[in-house]
């Protein structure tokens, strides 16, 4: 080890000494590093520069001012070259910055190569695992290449911090203004104000167990069980998104509700034929074609988001959870009906088995499973890949299970994203 790395770990097994011998552990990045240089020079790791090539303090200067001046306590998410650390601590009003590791063997091999007392001798300073928290923490500042190369541990949050950077960008096409939008409302408006509230459903099935079926690969293994529960009495209630309804169908399967939010919901997905004792949720932006063939019974709901506020004030209707993904309202649906237990089949973010739909062909409902450039942890803790809005998704509905600790959650399969606050149904797990 260097001397660098025996001033630096002084200081951390000082001042966190669990931390400092979990950081031990760390594996070695010396064969994926090398030496970048520009006006100044940087490390990279595996391709990706930790930090500016031309000036560090320059860019974390730019970094830092991003972050709210006033505010007396700052996350750091990536450690990085201690760029950021030292020009925030220049701050005399901060009174605490928590810098939350996101690849130990990053931080480790920092440790080896330059001094960073500066900023880990601090005593304004906590340093921790990102990995260690339940969720983000506010304000903060995520180091872009960081998010890159977040190890195993640490893809939670970083799946998070990616989530909430991207969130005004995910949001664009729900603009109130867009005009697409303001004529798909319009065009909805009077089915709206005629079809049955959502409300209607709530509490209609206390204590029943409910079934929420996703249109996730791992749905394919779980067709013929679920045939045969579908049969018995008595039994689970099956909700089930839009995009799952016909590949249920074709596989003998009823479900007792549908959900739908997603304005690009077309016939190909809800044929309408055979419908009349089925339930239709949905939300106003769905085709008001699509709604008016469905021969069972409808019920809308609204959102939070703004894009319903004024057709909220004209028409009273109960509210939905969306967190991005048709699964968060059926999800949500499943809670307010009364379940306290739930099992999620589908619910993968990801494309197991190399596909990215059960029942659908590559492509159909989105990109392809070679376009997939992101990755989650598996209910095998294996990689597995996935698009950067399943991770969001994925994000949210976490957080709504968390906030619902009186429900129990289960997931059906170990091949798609592990969902934190889910255990495994031992009846469906393979």
């Amino acid at each position: 080890m260097s001397d660098s790395f025996d001033h630096n770990a002084q200081v951390i097994e000082r001042r966190w000494p669990a931390l400092f011998a979990r950081l031990m552990t760390e594996g070695s990045l010396q064969e994926q590093v090398e030496l970048v240089e520009g006006l100044g020079s940087t490390l990279s790791i595996a391709g990706i520069q930790i930090t500016s090539r031309h000036d560090r303090t320059r860019e974390a200067q730019l970094q830092a001012a991003s972050l709210p001046s006033a505010s007396p306590i700052v996350h750091v998410y990536g450690t990085g070259l201690g760029d950021l650390q030292c020009v925030l601590l220049e701050g005399t009003d901060l009174q605490r910055v928590y810098v939350h590791i996101l690849n130990g063997a990053i931080f480790l091999l920092t440790l080896q190569l330059l001094d960073q007392r500066h900023w880990l001798s601090d005593p304004r300073v906590e340093l921790r695992y990102a990995g260690d928290s339940p969720d983000i923490h506010f304000p903060f500042f995520a180091l872009p290449s960081e998010m890159l190369l977040a190890d195993d541990f640490n893809a939670k949050i970083r799946d998070r911090l990616i989530s909430e950077v991207h969130l005004a960008f995910n949001n664009r096409e729900f603009d109130p203004q867009c005009p697409q939008i303001i004529q798909r409302l319009e065009e909805s408006v009077e089915l709206v104000r005629h079809d049955a509230d959502v409300a209607e459903l709530f509490a209609t099935c206390p204590g029943r167990e409910v079934y929420v079926i996703a249109t996730g690969p791992t749905l394919e293994q779980h067709f013929e069980q679920l045939r045969t529960v579908r049969t018995q009495e008595p039994r689970p209630l099956f909700i089930c998104v839009d995009t799952a309804y016909r590949p249920l169908r074709e596989h003998g399967i009823k479900p007792d509700l549908v959900v739908s939010i997603d304005q690009r919901i077309s016939f190909r997905h809800l044929p309408p034929e055979d419908t009349g004792d089925i339930p239709l949720v949905y939300l106003p932006l769905s085709d008001p074609q699509v709604l008016a063939a469905w021969q069972g019974p409808r019920y809308v709901g609204y959102s939070a988001s703004p894009v319903y506020a004024a057709m909220r004030q004209q028409i009273s209707k109960a509210e939905l959870y969306v967190g991005g993904s048709v699964i968060h309202p059926a999800v949500d649906l499943a809670v307010k009906l009364g379940a306290d237990r739930i099992t999620l089949f589908g619910a993968d973010f990801a494309f197991p088995m190399n596909k990215t739909h059960a029942g659908w062909g590559d492509g159909d409902l989105g990109p392809g499973v070679n376009q997939a450039r992101h990755w989650v942890i598996d209910g095998n803790n294996q990689r597995v890949r996935t698009q950067l809005n399943f991770r969001s998704y994925l994000c949210e509905l976490e957080r709504y299970i968390a906030g619902h600790p009186q429900v129990r959650f289960f997931n059906s399969s170990r091949a798609g994203a592990m969902i934190v606050g889910t255990t495994f149904n031992q009846e469906f797990v393979r």
